[in-house]
């Protein structure tokens, strides 16, 4: 690469990512919209399903979010009705986020995001799979560096 491409806007790995990611989440905004949630609630609540009660550190470090931006998130669900935040018996320094029937009941509806976004994405099984494995290990790489 010659040295004045390397400024060049499309020689830039973080614009293609971070491009792409404004566009899936904007994919997402139509489906999401029907449940009445946001793509980081979304998130959240992903979280949720998996295990019914996690820490808000838990849930930061799952999704690389600090507390400064996850705590408004999750108090907006609270106010929802999704979630339920309370302090830990055992260290009240720890909060614990815990979903709710009606966060629990948004589940059935979100079953079919997966796949209205893989037909979307318009790519293959094998492309899809190659792609997200590829970001994995990007991610996990930049990780290490910190």
């Amino acid at each position: 690469m010659e040295k004045n491409d390397a400024l060049k806007l499309e020689s830039q790995l973080c614009f293609a990512v971070y491009a792409c990611s404004r566009k899936l989440t904007r994919m997402y905004r139509p489906l999401l919209v029907q449940l009445d949630i946001t793509y980081p609630q979304y998130l959240v609540l992903i979280l949720l399903w998996e295990k019914k009660q996690q820490t808000v550190t838990e849930l930061g470090e799952r999704l690389f979010l600090d507390s400064g931006t996850l705590t408004p998130l999750l108090k907006r669900m609270e106010g929802n009705g999704l979630v339920r935040r309370c302090r830990s018996k055992k260290d009240e320094r720890k909060v614990i986020v815990k979903i709710t029937q009606k966060g629990e009941q948004l589940k059935e509806k979100a079953y079919e995001i997966p796949g209205k976004m893989f037909c979307q994405s318009g790519l293959s099984v094998e492309e899809f799979y190659g792609l997200k494995g590829d970001l994995e290990k990007l991610l996990n790489r930049i990780s290490e560096q910190e």
